[in-house]
């Protein structure tokens, strides 16, 4: 009998101990009625529906995806593929695909060929370039292209164009990661590996519900709780998570808060002299400011912001304070919140004083929320300047210009480059003037979703949008282009601990769909850029061209990928960067013999401001931290700046599910992943629920300031004051007329969330809303949408039906939850 995926998302139990080998396990998934025997040909790819970058290989029959298994191999995941990974290729084959491209002509999409909508586009720049200048050109991409794209667009945008205007949704999921690097070792590149989740006696995750996120990586963690000396476990989560059920210690903070707690930690680690002093020594700047900002940091201090018991916050910092090796993880519960750099940079803090770098089970996981979003940030196309260089340094423009072979002055560097959310900003206002806008939806993705739509939706906005569906954002565009995707084109993806995997093409994209890279060098040809010396910009045409071009770009920066080959990644499966010709089989860690980008000539960032987000000067740097130390940067906590009241008494947090990814243009179309959470769903705790006479299944409305949604309760065990929404539904798949433009209830989370963003990361905060929450309707038998087996299971696992693949069976009270009967 086949496991059931959906019920069980990760599989079952392979124990090992500590500083063992995690045994394999290959999963795999054939389309029914195709048997092993039948396929022709695997083909071989890495996961494009989260961050881990797990190796896969996909089935091919007489020219169609039939399925796909994992790699034994892999260094990522031994063979195991998520409910995501094993059913989510589905998603190509729909009906629905974009096959031609599609121009706006007297107020509707119609169909076109492709030179007819690509001079369209091509003709609105040479128009802008001429009347108004790069400045009024952005791009916006995503998380989910190849690296090859993401370097050729960086290349054109911003040395062919000269915009300063590119950036991607990564500015939504892992912008603070990045600036959290960048203000603690003074570059981006993830210090820990997944491996050393083999080796930690405990392991802390801080808003980080890793075992929906990345589902093979808790499918590791379960392994090593099952085997011998296994982890300690620390959540910080106001969910019921599965990380939370298994936690030695979970503390729920209110929203907000971050801040407040981890300076309780370091409090807590200083008073107990729990600090390495020769490693700070060596290695770090800022010791005395960081103990002077924590001292009047006491537990019971944090328990009143935090609300939460103060033995919990002791018991807490014990556990970090006297790991042998602790691994510690971050993502959006603290990266979508309320000063979220400042509560990163104190998760770099706590190890930098621990001296836990660098060695097995000692690291940090600054985690990523989409597949390539670590190529985004490398390659230059999300608010950076490629190979981790640095805007405010001469020499790096210089030696970018060399790579280029253009002027330095070609490549905009008089200010930082522009984030996503002061590009819409500009876009609104009118000084952008065209918007390319290729494979992400902000439609639905973006905060205060009636801002956006009407900002998208202007006459005089030119947008063009590449991507398969169409989308909320597609169908406001002007010019749609039909892309192909994962599996329909070659390309590498690099994941959240810096492996680097080959993807195949494996079979043809439908209709005239193109690859993104394509696309662009598309555009490229027909705007005919030059370089200096009046050869073409951009001189690669196929996937591997690109590769080579990235390497010499990458070459003697932090992510050097010159020991990198695609006949080398076939060979060998993922392998980590940096890699060299002298270090062929790449870096399991950085840091691990002192700190390596922090020096004033090297670093990628002279810092920020963690509370203003104003950017500190190089010459400030320099005298800061003339020998390239990392820096331990302290954040005093500051109130949120949306707070609850009379009239909007909750705390409203959006995030995500299990068996779905972004706003479910790929998940929503595939069965068993749309069926195992069909529908959207608010959670709220059953004291609050019975305060508001609410039970499990009412039709509910959630309001903000902004906007409102309706959704069905699910009454969990999350903390008192908070209600969840997720963010993936937005409208493609209602009737037409439905949401709020056609003057029904909203659906979107972000019809209620704020226009407000870190002032260091420039990340929108989708975890602050001050909201209300009232009856629209009774259950009348019904209940919510949402997964028993996740953060979302019920606090009465009794009372709705069990979440299994293809079918639903009643939990009785014996019976786990997710489990059946």
């Amino acid at each position: 009998m086949k496991a059931d995926r959906i019920a069980d998302p990760w599989g079952d139990r392979t124990p090992y101990g500590r500083h063992g080998t995690w045994p394999s396990r290959v999963d795999a998934y054939l389309a029914e009625g195709v048997e092993p025997g039948a396929v022709q040909r695997w083909v071989a790819a890495a996961s494009l529906l989260h961050s881990g970058g797990d190796a896969m290989d996909i089935a091919v029959v007489d020219g169609r995806m039939a399925g796909v298994r994992g790699r034994a191999t892999d260094r990522v995941s031994r063979g195991r593929l998520g409910p995501k990974d094993l059913f989510g290729w589905q998603a190509n084959a729909s009906s629905d695909r974009l096959t031609r491209p599609l121009v706006r002509r007297d107020g509707h999409l119609v169909e076109t060929d492709w030179d007819t909508a690509m001079e369209l586009v091509a003709a609105r720049t040479r128009e802008l370039l001429d009347e108004r200048g790069p400045g009024s050109i952005g791009f916006y991409t995503s998380g989910q292209l190849f690296l090859e794209e993401y370097y050729t667009l960086a290349v054109l945008a911003r040395a062919g164009v000269g915009t300063n205007h590119l950036d991607g949704n990564t500015r939504l999921c892992t912008a603070t990661a990045a600036e959290a690097l960048k203000e603690s070792f003074g570059c981006d590149g993830q210090p820990g590996s997944f491996d050393d989740l083999d080796h930690a006696d405990v392991i802390a995750l801080f808003g980080h519900n890793m075992a929906e996120t990345q589902t093979v990586q808790w499918t590791r963690v379960l392994d090593r709780l099952a085997g011998g000396d296994p982890p300690r476990l620390l959540c910080v989560d106001p969910r019921p998570t599965q990380v939370a059920r298994h936690a030695t210690v979970h503390l729920a903070p209110r929203a907000g808060t971050n801040v407040a707690l981890l300076n309780a930690l370091l409090h807590e680690t200083i008073r107990h002299d729990r600090v390495d002093h020769d490693f700070v020594e060596a290695h770090t700047v800022g010791f005395e400011e960081l103990s002077e900002q924590v001292a009047p940091c006491t537990p019971q201090w944090a328990a009143e912001i935090c609300d939460v018991p103060v033995s919990r916050i002791i018991e807490a910092a014990e556990l970090v304070g006297t790991a042998d090796a602790l691994l510690s993880t971050v993502l959006q519960g603290v990266y979508q919140a309320h000063q979220a750099t400042a509560a990163a940079v104190q998760v770099d803090n706590l190890h930098l004083i621990r001296g836990m770098l660098g060695r097995p089970g000692a690291g940090v996981l600054q985690m990523n929320g989409q597949p390539s979003a670590e190529n985004a940030r490398e390659c230059g196309a999300d608010g950076d300047l490629p190979g981790f260089r640095n805007w405010q340094n001469d020499a790096h423009v210089a030696d970018l210009a060399k790579v280029w072979n253009v002027e330095p002055a070609r490549i905009p560097h008089f200010a930082p480059p522009t984030h996503a959310m002061q590009m819409f900003r500009y876009a609104e206002q009118g000084s952008i003037g065209m918007l390319w806008i290729s494979g992400t939806n902000p439609a639905v993705s973006l905060p205060e979703l009636a801002r956006i739509r009407a900002l998208l939706a202007q006459d005089r906005l030119f947008t063009v949008v590449q991507d398969l569906f169409l989308t909320e954002t597609a169908r406001l565009a002007d010019v749609v282009l039909p892309a192909a995707t994962w599996g329909e084109k070659t390309g590498t993806i690099t994941n959240a601990d810096r492996t680097v995997h080959l993807c195949e093409k494996a079979v043809e994209p439908p209709g005239e769909a193109r690859s993104d890279l394509d696309i662009f060098l598309d555009f490229a040809r027909r705007m005919d850029f030059r370089d200096k010396d009046g050869g073409p910009l951009i001189g690669w045409r196929e996937p591997e061209e690109a590769f080579e071009a990235w390497k010499r770009c990458s070459a003697g920066r932090p992510c050097d990928y010159t020991g990198l080959t695609y006949e080398r990644l076939r060979a060998a499966g993922g392998i980590q960067w940096p890699c060299t010709e002298a270090n062929p089989r790449g870096t399991a860690r950085l840091y691990t013999d002192g700190i390596t980008w922090a020096h004033p000539d090297d670093c990628e960032s002279y810092g920020k401001d963690l509370e203003t987000g104003a950017t500190v000067d190089p010459v400030e740097y320099r005298s800061l931290n003339p020998h390239g130390k990392a820096v331990l940067k302290a954040a005093a906590y500051v109130e949120p700046h949306e707070m609850p009241d009379e009239r909007y008494p909750f705390q409203l947090s959006t995030g995500r599910t299990l068996y779905h990814f972004h706003t479910r243009t790929k998940t929503g179309r595939v069965p068993q992943l749309d069926e195992a959470a069909p529908e959207v769903w608010v959670e709220a705790c059953a004291a609050d629920a019975a305060r508001l006479g609410l039970g499990e299944g009412d039709l509910v409305k959630v309001a903000t300031p902004r906007g409102a949604l309706e959704a069905r309760l699910r009454v969990t065990d999350i903390r008192p004051g908070l209600l969840f929404v997720p963010f993936h539904y937005g409208y493609w798949d209602t009737k037409e007329g439905d949401g709020p433009d056609g003057g029904g209830p909203g659906r979107a989370a972000n019809e209620t969330t704020i226009t407000d963003w870190d002032p260091a990361s420039k990340q929108p905060l989708f975890k602050t809303a001050a909201a209300a929450l009232t009856l629209v309707a009774r259950a009348d038998g019904r209940y919510a949408p949402a997964p028993t087996t996740t953060a979302s299971a019920p606090s009465d696992p009794g009372s709705v039906p069990v979440t299994t693949g293809g079918r639903q069976a009643y939990a009785t009270q014996d019976s786990e939850p997710g489990g059946t009967p």
